[in-house]
């Protein structure tokens, strides 16, 4: 689908939003990583659940985009507080359309869906329905400065970055990177952890419910509300 223009948002109905260990295996396989004593962490229990997201429209665009300031996000889960820096010098668009996410709500006790363990180690998180083919009704658009080379682990662990289903298809989830991950540089990095990687890793530690390497979390994660302060 052809991009309108370089600052525009796309509106169009939610997708599917496919990152598949495959996509890993066209590059060089990136090696396990260094296993290192768990911390232990505490979850609580969380009254979150697949659900369907209250609609929200198009992030309005500020007239400069220089006006997007870089902040601290924090998602406050049910196993801590995992904050987020973000970069909105490189991703102002992703950037500006998170924050009116998280503040009309629609992250709100959602559930984390996908935890991979081989090849790459990503939480993803982001879709109320919890399906991985949720998000909202627009597409936020790639933005190149936000990529990283194509190199290996060019997502290092702490990356916060825009999953999609192709060129141009981000909407609302995201995947955080809790140890060196190698991928084809098609996702937009917005933001870097902060505080609270121990808990992605203590969930990463904990594995799949199926016992795979690839599918809902064994701790449920929710992200239950999501503050944003100033830099």
């Amino acid at each position: 689908m052809k991009r309108k223009a370089a600052v525009a948002i796309i509106v169009i109905l939610s997708f599917p939003f496919l990152m598949t260990t495959s996509q890993a295996s066209e590059r060089k396989p990136t090696p396990p990583p260094v296993k290192s004593k768990a911390v232990k962490i505490v979850c609580h229990t969380t009254s979150a659940a697949a659900h369907i997201p209250k609609q929200v429209g198009t992030p309005p665009m500020p007239k400069r985009m220089m006006m997007i300031r870089s902040s601290t996000l924090t998602l406050k889960t049910n196993c801590g507080d995992i904050s987020i820096l973000t970069n909105a010098a490189k991703a102002p668009l992703t950037v500006n359309a998170i924050y009116m996410l998280a503040n009309s709500g629609y992250y709100d006790q959602s559930l984390c869906h996908r935890l991979t363990t081989k090849g790459i180690y990503v939480l993803q998180c982001g879709d109320p329905t919890a399906s991985g083919s949720g998000g909202p009704s627009f597409y936020i658009p790639d933005e190149p400065n936000a990529m990283p080379a194509s190199v290996n682990n060019n997502y290092p662990a702490g990356t916060v970055a825009m999953a999609n289903a192709g060129p141009n298809t981000n909407g609302s989830q995201f995947f955080l990177v809790y140890a060196n991950t190698t991928l084809p540089p098609s996702y937009t990095i917005w933001g870097q952890i902060t505080k609270g990687l121990d808990i992605v890793k203590a969930i990463a530690a904990a594995g799949v419910v199926d016992g795979s390497s690839d599918g809902t979390p064994k701790q449920s994660i929710a992200i239950e509300s999501i503050s944003i302060s100033s830099k």
